[in-house]
């Protein structure tokens, strides 16, 4: 038998709750703490970018999709 894991937890910018897959999360390390962000402000984030000439923040197909047991570390 095989089971998931997924996280929740609190978007940093817009401090909702989310769930999301521990690994391929879009994240940063702030303050030593590796803080989560969700798909809205990633795509809020990318429309800013896309205005200002920049390339996309890409979100893994994962990102957002349960963690395959046997992938946990």
């Amino acid at each position: 038998m095989s089971g998931y894991a997924i996280c929740t937890g609190t978007c940093y910018a817009c401090k909702r709750a989310f769930t999301f897959n521990p690994l391929y999360v879009p994240s940063l390390t702030i303050d030593g703490v590796r803080e989560p962000f969700c798909r809205a402000c990633i795509e809020r984030a990318n429309a800013i970018r896309k205005d200002k000439g920049m390339p996309p923040l890409e979100i893994h197909p994962k990102g957002y999709e349960p963690l395959p047991e046997q992938e946990l570390p």
